[in-house]
């Protein structure tokens, strides 16, 4: 009975190293087109397309746009999901698409964790992903003060931040057009709709105004 017991207990264990150490599936989907409201009185509609992601065959999240590898393991990719905008006197449920913040998923564990970017706004912030960083206009919670931002997934600040122009403008492109990276040195450069250009240079988990660029006041 002794040696039954020690082989069931290896066993045991046997069985469940091999299930701790099965690796899961992460996948997206077919794509959807689906229509995205705009406008203070949702008065107008652009087409995005919108993902399913799968873990282990089950549904866990809506996303749209492309992923970015951060790295061979871990990668990004933009939250999609539906709110329903019936009113409580109307019986059935009237689902609206929005865009939501970013995902960090481990293609290891299968952990889905959601991102928290500083002043990051679904509907004006066009992030611009390079290696871990994120560069994009900040809004405020006033929804006016507009900031340049480049945010490090591991740091809880932005490594840089510049206030610009007040918020101007119905449509999520009313800020600046997606910042642009290059390496050697690594920088970024914003482009403010109606504003001077701005490039920044990253070094590790800190980011300098490049010396053409005014200096922060």
């Amino acid at each position: 009975m002794r040696h039954l017991s020690i082989s069931f207990a290896l066993l045991t264990l046997v069985i469940s190293a091999a299930a701790a150490s099965k690796p899961h599936v992460l996948s997206l989907g077919k794509p959807t087109p689906v229509k995205l409201l705009l406008g203070p009185s949702e008065e107008k509609t652009v087409t995005i397309t919108v993902r399913p992601l799968y873990l282990d065959t089950k549904l866990k999240e809506y996303t749209t746009g492309p992923a970015h590898d951060i790295t061979d393991r871990v990668f990004v990719i933009r939250r999609a999901y539906r709110v329903n905008d019936s009113l409580p006197n109307e019986s059935a449920a009237r689902w609206l698409w929005q865009r939501g913040g970013w995902l960090l998923v481990d293609r290891t564990t299968g952990r889905i964790t959601q991102i928290r970017l500083p002043d990051f706004d679904p509907y004006y912030s066009d992030v611009s992903w390079y290696r871990d960083y994120a560069a994009y206009c900040g809004v405020a919670d006033d929804g006016e003060r507009v900031s340049a931002i480049v945010a490090q997934i591991t740091a809880k600040k932005p490594i840089y931040k510049k206030q610009l122009d007040k918020l101007d403008g119905e449509l999520p492109d009313a800020v600046c057009q997606a910042p642009l990276w290059q390496r050697n040195p690594i920088r970024v450069t914003f482009t403010p709709l109606g504003g001077e250009k701005l490039s920044v240079d990253v070094t590790g988990r800190f980011a300098d105004v490049t010396p053409d660029t005014p200096a922060e006041e």
